[in-house]
């Protein structure tokens, strides 16, 4: 059996821009009650200080969706470190996806989210360096989705943007 290896630099950039806070974008970012209610529906546990860990568990929803697709989801689906946590601002994390076994076996990646105030509105920008992880990228670019895998961040994103500015997400209606 032959295998093959990435060994280029992947990096993902989405940006957003919502008509809210700063803060509010920190806190639905790094607070659990808010991580449940968009996106693929998890609870976020973040220790905010360098060296820090954090996982992710899924909501009920996400997991009855994966159950029904015939894939049991572990108890943590993603952990990672803090490496830096400036509130409101920036929070900088390293990213293990541990849903599939072989995702889970590629190499540790780093995402930064960086939240910048405008005119009465916010920028969020995601950048996400997957090297070593290319079945991770695959999923994260959307690209998966039509195979059932989602839309990945830009789709996380947008469904933060439309609960942050009405109220209500495409996970939780």
């Amino acid at each position: 059996m032959t295998s093959t290896v990435q060994t280029g630099t992947t990096t993902q950039v989405y940006r957003v821009y919502i008509k809210t806070s700063a803060q509010a974008i920190w806190d639905a970012i790094t607070q659990p009650e808010w991580t449940n209610r968009y996106g693929y529906t998890g609870y976020v546990d973040y220790d905010l200080r360098p060296g820090g860990h954090y996982r992710v568990r899924p909501g009920e929803e996400f997991k009855a969706a994966s159950e029904a697709m015939g894939h049991q989801l572990p108890e943590v689906i993603i952990e990672g470190e803090v490496l830096e946590a400036d509130p409101p601002r920036k929070l900088v994390t390293t990213f293990k996806m541990l849903m599939d076994p072989e995702i889970a076996n590629e190499e540790y990646t780093r995402i930064t989210h960086e939240i910048k105030e405008l005119d009465g509105y916010c920028s969020l920008t995601l950048t996400h360096e997957l090297d070593g992880a290319p079945k991770l990228a695959a999923i994260l670019s959307g690209s998966q989705e039509e195979y059932g895998a989602g839309g990945g961040h830009a789709w996380v994103l947008s469904d933060l943007k439309t609960l942050l500015e009405t109220g209500s997400s495409f996970a939780n209606g």
